[in-house]
């Protein structure tokens, strides 16, 4: 059982799992740009930004909460930039010491662990902003905006750009481009368009370009993705 809500910090969703009655199912979670905090098995544990697919699997039973923060935004949340985290699963408190154990402890009491994630991200983020262009090129990336072009908006040089996208979304801004465009054509295929369909709309050479990324960025074959 999965389900998701807007947060009400801009572009964050808060989600939750439910137990799982299948002993050792996995999920393999897509790369998307995001970062997560997760509240799981007594623990909260930061979900760096992926470059490739990360699948994850736990004990029938378990349960999970978590809140998603958009492309951009992790790093003003937990005070570190996102290229540190990249791949990677880490313990709260290795980041935030004795703040994370007292958050800790109010999660294991809580009714509302989501909504307590929530307001623990808005508080931080009335402290520490996050790079204001690192929504312009997250959102101009996802529009298929060329990098050349986005540089030339925020008025860096390509360099520049490269350098805060790293701090920003733990890669650069062809890797956040080409994980953006791996959702919008995943998005296509699920909606039942062809794989050829789904190559040219979303501005891949052919439909074999589109299965080499496929490929590199999930693991598995678009059809494997899809369950066909």
């Amino acid at each position: 059982m999965y389900g998701e809500r807007r947060a009400a910090v801009p572009g964050a969703v808060v989600w939750w799992r439910g137990p799982d009655d299948s002993p050792g199912a996995a999920t393999r979670v897509l790369p998307d740009g995001c970062m997560d905090l997760i509240w799981m098995g007594g623990d909260l544990v930061v979900a760096g930004p992926d470059t490739v697919a990360h699948v994850v699997g736990g004990p029938a039973g378990e349960s999970y909460t978590g809140i998603r923060f958009p492309p951009g935004l992790g790093p003003a949340v937990f005070g570190v930039p996102a290229v540190e985290l990249r791949d990677s699963r880490v313990p709260l408190a290795d980041l935030w010491g004795g703040p994370a154990r007292d958050l800790i402890e109010r999660m294991s009491e809580s009714e509302d662990p989501g909504g307590l994630l929530e307001g623990v991200a808005a508080r931080r983020l009335r402290d520490a902003a996050p790079d204001p262009v690192a929504a312009m090129v997250a959102n101009g990336l996802a529009r298929g905006t060329s990098v050349a072009d986005l540089a030339e908006r925020a008025g860096l040089s390509a360099r520049q750009l490269h350098r805060r996208s790293i701090a920003a979304f733990g890669y650069g801004p062809k890797t956040l481009g080409r994980v953006l465009r791996l959702g919008r054509a995943l998005e296509l295929a699920r909606g039942g368009s062809g794989f050829a369909d789904v190559a040219a709309t979303t501005g891949y050479a052919d439909q074999a370009h589109l299965a080499r990324e496929v490929r590199s960025l999930a693991g598995v074959p678009l059809g494997t993705l899809l369950g066909r």
